[in-house]
């Protein structure tokens, strides 16, 4: 789906301003909205796909005003209540009211820096050989699904070159609905600016996107 996080290429939201010596946190509370953001993430009842889809499908209006950790509270409220962790009414109270489900293992203190050291790795090994190799032209395909893709909007329909062939990795627009891992090889492509943008635009600017097998077609 272009949701309201698909803002590759479009104007009105002025520039992007980096902010010097940025911290890594800008207040006490962020620290503990990751830290349970990733520890719920660890009972194992959803993956980084449906994750990603829950903040991405945010309605515009809870997208833009909050910040960046505030986003991910709110996706977590929505993955902890579909996921039966809680409920609504215990949200709005803060107060717990049923029993916690069977057979969830909170990820304990001390296992927390191996947890975080492994990450999620999302390569797989695959039969198919790849379609696509180094310097291949190829075509973005322009393709709307209604659920998570990782296309971004602004290179729908635009050409460019196969500039590595990165592996094979779980499919996340399955992955994120279910449909299981599926994984296919992931190519980064690279995009002449002046495609994106017009002929107005600096020559030497080029933009690289990772993009899986079926989101591309040859040019």
């Amino acid at each position: 789906m272009n949701g309201a996080q698909d803002l590759g290429g479009k104007m009105g939201f002025g520039p992007v301003d980096p902010e010097v010596d940025e911290p890594v946190f800008h207040a006490e509370w962020e620290k503990r909205a990751l830290g349970v953001s990733l520890c719920s993430g660890a009972l194992g009842l959803w993956n980084i796909g449906e994750s990603r889809h829950a903040r991405e499908s945010l309605h515009p209006a809870d997208y833009y005003s909050p910040s960046y950790y505030e986003i991910w509270i709110k996706a977590l409220e929505k993955l902890l209540i579909r996921h039966g962790c809680v409920t609504l009414e215990e949200l709005e109270t803060g107060k717990v009211q049923t029993a916690a489900a069977d057979g969830l293992k909170p990820l304990q203190a001390e296992a927390v820096p191996a947890a975080i050291a492994g990450g999620g790795p999302c390569d797989r090994a695959i039969d198919a050989e790849a379609q696509f190799a180094v310097g291949d032209h190829v075509l973005v395909r322009n393709i709307n699904p209604a659920g998570h893709t990782r296309i971004p909007t602004y290179a729908k329909g635009k050409t460019g070159v196969i500039e590595e062939v990165a592996g094979a990795f779980v499919f996340p627009d399955d992955n994120a609905h279910g449909r299981g891992e599926n994984p296919q090889w992931l190519y980064r492509v690279v995009i002449e600016g002046r495609k994106l943008w017009g002929a107005d635009t600096d020559d030497s600017l080029t933009v690289s996107i990772d993009a899986w097998e079926s989101y591309l077609e040859p040019a």
